[in-house]
């Protein structure tokens, strides 16, 4: 068979059955991934005649390429669940309290700057299930709460839990595809260093779509969940959250620039609370008036679920003893440390490299996959976590209680990852090396096909295939490894460079994360607010939009150049209808009662309310 887009439909339909199982028939990732797997074996074998040993082997290969995602991941969620258990939490929450009253400016601090640091400590969702619950511990409506907590991942998403979307994620989506050490020997790179490059082309991407979502945040809070629900409201805290946008965005280059993809985040996100938090104290750029939400008891019922505002989660924010304020931060300080030093001083960062665990030659099909555990921030998380457990002075059963709760939380992962992987592996190979068929692998045909039907204007579109790829498989990094090597091979096919359509994957997959499903259940699960996953999800694909045209308006900019073309008029045409529609409204709610029918009655728990 060799009809181009015969071939490209049969690549697509392992993706598109993944999403339909998911969004369709709402079937867990835990069930839909392996029903995936078979049909992309199926597909390899019959269509492509990829050896039976070749997929054996690229399923060996994504099995150890998943334990070692699920080693970052469940690092990650024993710090968190650690810090939950000693207190330390609470103790970060308290620090909140007391900066300012009005909620544009705590959403900001907790969501937007506190978020965005505990995405490049944890990454994987866990920002929306911390931050929600410590906005509704200050009297934040339990959706706003949610809604806040998803759209701050999108900036800091790309270098969530130390980089691992680009250095899991794009790394091991190009690797072994042949283009793109190609295009790195052709730049004079190394491998490493092409993907560094890319992550930062991913960082300038985010810089600049990111300046605006702060600010969307606190229009949103106000329109929504305002007592005349105002979007024009937001506008007040302009000053603010264009101070706290740069904050983070600015210092996040820098550390991406300096210190590399791991430190983004992490560092950037840090710096950003810093930086703020003592400018809020001393009252720089705050709102000359302060902003709250309706009473209480005007709350409409779809607002609150099962926890009342103002108690917050017990399971988030801890019960364990008060400590102080430096011994609460001190983990993620270590962390941060610990990370610097692994990442900079060469002799230790060799050391820790040169120990390896995998296969170089599965099967004699020269697939191959290997780990470094002590590399990998999932040691780094686990040590920090035995340091804690002597600093905050743990007892034995709050440290059993930890990795019961990491163990179960990491357990719902682990069985879509253990096939999503290799069902990425399996996808990607399936060239003319592994089979009889003289064909290009299914991410090649794919990039084929989309060259054809996209052209030079694949720039664009490539940001919201990487927002596909993290709604259907709920992970930036999935997505990441599910696309970039098709994305680099389109590039290659409209004659673009190849790592800046990756870059806009990368955006596209972090931007997804607003309407991952499984991440607004996790976050609505910790403040009580069960089956309203729909209404947040309304909600979060406005900014998510806005994100993505900016994304993939300013990747054509970097392909193309400054110009009167396709990607500056859409890049002026987004900003323009932007800006017009905060002016509409902005009349709008100056000039128009609000109508009778639109005041907030008294909620009504028998029934919900439309917004």
């Amino acid at each position: 068979m060799d009809n181009l887009a015969v071939l490209s439909l049969l690549a697509l339909a392992p993706i598109v059955l993944i999403g339909i199982l998911l969004v369709g028939f709402r079937l867990p990732a835990m069930y839909a991934m392996p029903v995936g797997y078979v049909v992309v074996v199926g597909i390899a074998v019959h269509f492509w005649q990829t050896d039976w040993v070749a997929v054996l082997a690229s399923s060996f290969q994504g099995l150890i390429l998943a334990l070692g995602l699920l080693y970052i991941v469940f690092g990650a969620l024993l710090l968190l669940a650690t810090l939950t258990r000693s207190g330390a939490i609470a103790t970060i929450r308290r620090t909140f309290t007391d900066i300012s009253p009005d909620r544009r400016v705590q959403a900001i601090i907790i969501g937007w700057l506190f978020g965005s640091f505990i995405e490049g400590a944890s990454g994987f969702g866990t920002p929306a299930a911390v931050v929600a619950p410590l906005m509704l511990a200050l009297g934040f409506p339990a959706m706003a709460a949610v809604m806040v907590g998803m759209v701050i991942q999108s900036t800091p998403v790309s270098f969530g839990a130390v980089g691992t979307p680009v250095l899991v994620g794009v790394a091991g989506g190009l690797e072994g595809g042949g283009g793109a050490e190609a295009r790195a020997a052709e730049l004079g790179m190394s491998f490493p260093e092409y993907i560094s490059e890319i992550g930062f082309q991913t960082v300038l991407l985010h810089a600049a779509a990111g300046t605006l979502v702060p600010l969307l945040i606190c229009c949103m809070l106000c329109g929504f969940y305002g007592k005349e629900r105002r979007f024009s409201d937001g506008l007040g805290a302009w000053k603010f959250a264009l101070f706290a946008a740069f904050a983070l965005t600015v210092p996040s280059v820098l550390y991406n620039y300096f210190l590399g993809v791991e430190f983004t985040s992490l560092l950037g996100g840090l710096t950003g609370l810093v930086i703020v938090v003592l400018a809020a104290r001393k009252g720089f750029l705050l709102p000359r008036t302060v902003w709250d939400f309706p009473a209480r008891e005007d709350w409409l019922s779809r607002w609150t679920g099962k926890l009342e505002p103002g108690s917050g989660s017990s399971e988030v924010l801890g019960s364990g003893p008060r400590i102080g304020l430096l011994r609460a931060w001190s983990p993620y300080l270590l962390v941060a440390g610990v990370l610097v030093l692994s990442r900079t001083v060469t002799p230790l960062k060799t050391w820790l490299e040169g120990i390896t665990v995998g296969w170089d030659d599965i099967l004699g099909t020269g697939i191959g996959e290997t780990v470094q555990p002590l590399f990998s921030p999932g040691a780094t998380f686990v040590l920090v976590c035995a340091v804690t457990y002597v600093l905050h002075r743990m007892s034995g059963r709050q440290i059993l209680d930890s990795w019961r709760t990491a163990g179960s939380q990491l357990a719902g992962a682990a069985v879509a990852l253990l096939f999503a992987v290799p069902l990425v592996r399996v996808f990607i190979n399936t060239g003319a090396d592994f089979g009889q068929a003289d064909l290009e692998s299914m991410p090649l045909t794919l990039a084929a096909g989309a060259a054809e039907l996209g052209g030079t204007s694949w720039p664009l579109i490539g940001p919201w295939i990487g927002a596909l790829g993290a709604f259907v498989a709920g992970s930036n990094t999935i997505s990441n490894l599910m696309f970039s090597l098709f994305q680099h091979a389109t590039a290659e096919r409209i004659a673009v460079p190849p790592e800046s359509v990756v870059a806009a994957q990368a955006v596209g997959g972090a931007a997804g994360n607003m309407i991952t499903v499984h991440n607004v259940v996790a976050a609505s699960a910790v403040v009580g607010l069960v089956g309203r996953e729909g209404d947040v999800l309304r909600q979060t694909v406005l900014p998510m939009a806005y994100y993505l045209l900016i994304a993939g308006s300013l990747a054509y900019v970097l392909v193309h150049g400054i110009a009167l073309h396709a990607g500056t008029a859409l890049l002026a045409v987004t900003l323009i209808a932007l800006a017009a529609l905060l002016a509409l409204l902005r009349r709008r709610d100056a000039r128009l009662p609000v109508p009778e029918h639109t005041r907030l009655p008294r909620p009504d728990r028998g029934g919900s309310r439309s917004e």
